[in-house]
């Protein structure tokens, strides 16, 4: 069955740069554009490619090669034939007047150094014939020459067709293997018997992007993964995390971004993210996001008169930039036909309760028809993204009672309907789609330190004395409490990634690398915005949000997303299935 209703599909329809000559080799339209070959003297070049157009509208990419003198700021201009009329772009500021188009530099992209390349792109709408651009220029200079290109098809369908998405991304394909990642994993004790698993590549701050301090950017893991790739399909798992006053219930943030620096979030993170997905040498890849974790939840749960209310939660509802930033984020990112935008959507001990579950459907829907953004461009959802949640509660169930009384008074499961991630995804996919989303969508949900195996993994029901008795003696997640987040003492690597595990779930996934810190233990000053959480400090005796209990952190963690030895081998020595 189709997962989103059907898109236009990726086809060059038109293709305008120097020199080049395209069709043939893929099947589609081709044309040398209009300066004909370039020549020593042309002080710029422009490729103004069509890649899908449909009986209204059209989006196309352009890049622009300044072969002359470097240059810190540049615009780009043209005029159209026909009466095409641009509605959005993205990594370039672009406007029209009458027929004339002008696209100048964001912020980020201005410098053009000699024979360095900018690229942006934009929607339009037209009717009848999408005729090409004649010419441009650069900074007022002209570029190219005069050959006359070709126009695209002249009778467009009457619907858009069916897009180059998959149902499920993950089935019948190899997913990356960062191999930064595999190459700290390898390196420990026994560490060789996971370091080949695949796990999430995390954008989450906007110099990730680029790579900072020897690590690699997204070009680079995206390279990497066309090597891996070999004849076969290949999924890529990225993790897009930097909303602006993001994770406004923390203790403290590890965000870099204020709560009203939108505008930052949009032209300097996620507008060169999709810069660099939309280029058609990563065509070829199935790019899997996980689209703002922790985010939209907290808007639920986090605000209010609740006692789990923080007042930079309060502050994200009422400034709209979490619904906002994520509707940006899924309409940018889902325009791209090989890009799939899983929301995150929290976890069962987090949505389970019966005030939290339908609420936060609705704020899903909210944020996927916000900026620009609709239900087709989420592909589905993931939970327990970086989180503990068992997969699944062998020994008990929600509808199983001890001495007349509910396994939902017991003091673990707390009236949630919910006692594991399994059932959790299945039910909320349900629901999700009753609000509105395609009724294709599919599930993720991250095994990557669910397996609390090892010699506390109780191998039957607990004692039939109370219903707390019964629960506590047979649950399989061993956290003092459910709220509790941050490197978890006990806990194990889960199932190991695997398509298609269960009905309604597309994958299990690894999306949180296992070994990577939570956060630190203590303070440590740093330069990536990465505050103190104490939620990560074993000595913190807790809040509302998670029972006012023992954090249950293990001690002498180092700073959020960096190697932490200890973790990684008590999730060896723990994992469920055994390694």
């Amino acid at each position: 069955m189709s997962r989103i209703p059907a898109r236009p599909s990726r086809k060059r329809t038109a293709l305008l740069a120097a020199g080049v000559l395209a069709g043939a080799a893929t099947g589609t339209a081709g044309l040398v554009g209009a300066a004909g070959t370039a020549s020593a003297a042309s002080a710029c070049t422009v490729v103004y490619q069509v890649q899908n157009q449909w009986s209204t509208g059209f989006t196309t990419s352009v890049t622009v090669t300044n072969n002359g003198a470097a240059v810190s700021s540049w615009n780009v201009r043209w005029s159209f034939a026909g009466n095409q009329q641009v509605t959005q772009g993205w990594n370039a500021k672009v406007s029209q007047s009458g027929t004339a188009v002008t696209a100048a530099n964001e912020s980020y992209n201005g410098t053009l150094a000699t024979g360095g390349s900018a690229s942006f792109g934009f929607n339009a709408s037209y009717s009848g014939t999408n005729a090409l651009p004649m010419s441009f220029t650069l900074n007022g200079v002209a570029c190219n020459g005069g050959d006359t290109p070709t126009d695209p098809p002249t009778t467009p369908p009457t619907t858009p067709p069916a897009g180059n998405r998959v149902d499920n991304p993950y089935a019948g394909a190899k997913v990356y293997v960062n191999p930064e990642w595999a190459a700290h994993a390898a390196a420990e004790p026994g560490g060789t018997r996971v370091s080949n698993q695949p796990t999430g590549v995390w954008l989450d701050r906007i110099a990730a992007i680029a790579g900072t301090s020897g690590t690699m950017g997204l070009r680079a893991h995206l390279d990497e993964a066309l090597k891996q790739k070999g004849s076969g399909e290949m999924v890529v798992q990225l993790v897009v995390y930097d909303l602006p006053g993001r994770d406004c219930s923390a203790l403290a943030s590890n965000g870099e971004l204020g709560p009203t620096e939108i505008d930052k979030y949009k032209t300097q993170f996620i507008d060169p993210i999709a810069a660099v997905l939309s280029d058609a040498k990563y065509a070829g890849l199935r790019i899997v996001t996980a689209v703002e974790i922790d985010s939209l939840p907290n808007l639920v749960t986090n605000t209010g008169s609740r006692a789990t209310a923080t007042p930079q939660c309060d502050t994200m509802l009422a400034n709209g930039n979490y619904v906002k930033g994520v509707g940006y984020a899924l309409h940018k990112l889902g325009a791209i036909p090989n890009v799939y935008n899983y929301l995150d959507a929290g976890h069962h001990g987090w949505i389970g309760w019966d005030d939290n579950f339908g609420a936060t459907a609705d704020e899903f829907k909210q944020a996927a028809t916000a900026e620009g953004a609709t239900p087709a461009d989420v592909h589905g959802f993931i939970t327990n993204t970086a989180n503990y949640s068992a997969l699944k509660e062998n020994n008990f169930t929600i509808d199983d009672s001890v001495n007349g009384v509910s396994v939902r008074q017991s003091k673990w499961v707390d009236w949630n309907r919910y006692v594991d991630e399994l059932s959790y995804a299945q039910a909320f996919r349900a629901k999700l789609v009753s609000v509105g989303f395609d009724s294709g969508i599919g599930m993720l949900i991250d095994t990557s330190r669910n397996g609390w195996g090892g010699t506390a993994r109780p191998t039957g029901p607990g004692a039939k004395t109370s219903v707390d008795t019964y629960v506590e003696g047979g649950r399989y997640d061993r956290r003092i409490h459910i709220g509790n987040w941050c490197n978890q003492s006990g806990a194990g690597l889960g199932e190991r990634p695997k398509a298609a595990p269960a009905a309604g779930i597309d994958a299990y996934v690894w999306m949180k690398p296992p070994g990577e810190s939570d956060g630190s233990s203590t303070a440590i000053p740093n330069d990536e915005g990465k505050g103190f959480d104490r939620m990560c400090d074993p000595t913190y005796t807790g809040n509302p949000r998670n029972g006012n209990s023992l954090s249950g952190a293990l001690a002498n963690a180092p700073l959020s997303g960096r190697w932490f030895s200890a973790q990684f081998q008590e999730l060896m020595k723990n994992a469920y299935p055994a390694l």
